[in-house]
C-alpha cells in the first residue's frame, strides 16, 4: 500500500506579511563561519581552519510567539475555563502541554468554503450543507479542516484580512458532535479582525469578537491556524497528524501538521 504525506504547514519566515506588524517573527541566521563564534569557545585553542571544510555549525536564533507559523491553539488561549456546557464543567482550561495527544492523530474531514467571500461568517447550516454535499457524517474526534483559500495569500499584504471565518454556532455544531481538533488555512479561525471591527463599530456587541474561538469556553477544543495545501486534499479518507510542541502552561504550540493518504 502506497503512502502519501502532504505538508499542511507554512514555513516560518521573516520579512513577509504573515502576522500583524507587532506579532511578526524574527529569525537571525548564522552561517557555518559565523557559527564558529558559538562553537569555537567550547574547544580552547581551536581555529576555524582546523575544522573539516573550514566550517563550524550553522545556527539560527528565533524570537517568535507560540502563535507564529502553523500552530495548535489550546483551550487556554480562548478562556481561563472551559466545558461550561458539559456535565463535567466548568473546569480550568487545558494548556498545550495538557492536551490529549489522541486528539492530534485522527481521520480528517475537509470542508471546502472557498466559495465564500472574505469576511463571511460561516453558520451551522453552512457546515451541515457541506457535510451533506461531500456525503459525510461526522464522528467523534475527527479533525475538521476548513479550506478558505487564504493560504494562497500567505506572506502578502492582504493575508490577515483574507478568508471566511467560523462563527460560534458553526464551531459548536462541530464540538457538539465530538470534534476536538479543527484547523483553517487562514490567519484566524474567526472572521478576519478587519471585518469584525466594522461589525462591532455598528453593533457595539462585544460577543461577536472572537466568537468562534470563544466557543471553546463552552466545550474545550483545539484548532490549528495558518494551514496550507488543503485544496489538494479529498473531502475525507485521510489521516491528520498535528502533535504540538510541548511548552509548559502555554496557550499554543507549533506543529508540523501533515495529512496522510493511503492508496
Amino acid at each position: 500500500m502506497a503512502r502519501r504525506i502532504i505538508d499542511l504547514s507554512v514555513a516560518l519566515e521573516t520579512g513577509i506579511k504573515s502576522d500583524p506588524p507587532s506579532m511578526l517573527p524574527q529569525i537571525n541566521y548564522m552561517d557555518h563561519k559565523a557559527g564558529f563564534a558559538t562553537m569555537g569557545p567550547m574547544f580552547p585553542g581551536l581555529k576555524l581552519e582546523q575544522m573539516i571544510g573550514g566550517e563550524a555549525a550553522a545556527v539560527e536564533s528565533v524570537a517568535i510567539s507560540t502563535h507564529n507559523g502553523t500552530h495548535l491553539d489550546a483551550p487556554y488561549h480562548f478562556s481561563s475555563t472551559m466545558d461550561h456546557a458539559l456535565p463535567s464543567g466548568p473546569r480550568p482550561s487545558s494548556t498545550i502541554d495538557e492536551i490529549d495527544l489522541n486528539w492530534c492523530f485522527q481521520p480528517g474531514v475537509k470542508l471546502d468554503f472557498r466559495r465564500f467571500e472574505s469576511g463571511y461568517l460561516v453558520s451551522a447550516a453552512d457546515v451541515e450543507a457541506e457535510l451533506k454535499r461531500i456525503g459525510h457524517e461526522l464522528k467523534p474526534l475527527e479533525i475538521v479542516l476548513v479550506n478558505t483559500g487564504a493560504d494562497q495569500h500567505y506572506g502578502q499584504d492582504d493575508y490577515i484580512d483574507t478568508g471566511c471565518g467560523m462563527g460560534r454556532e458553526a464551531t459548536l455544531y462541530l464540538l457538539e458532535r465530538g470534534v476536538r481538533v479543527t484547523g483553517i488555512d487562514a490567519w484566524t479561525w474567526d472572521v478576519p479582525f478587519s471585518y469584525t471591527r466594522k461589525r462591532f463599530a455598528e453593533s457595539h456587541d462585544g460577543s461577536i469578537i472572537w466568537e468562534g474561538h470563544k466557543a471553546g469556553r463552552e466545550i474545550g477544543y483545539c484548532h490549528m491556524e495558518k494551514l496550507t495545501n488543503l485544496h489538494v486534499l479529498p473531502p475525507h479518507g485521510f489521516m491528520v497528524a498535528c502533535f504540538p510542541t510541548k511548552i509548559r502552561k502555554a496557550s499554543a504550540g507549533w506543529t508540523r501538521a501533515v495529512a496522510i493518504l493511503e492508496s
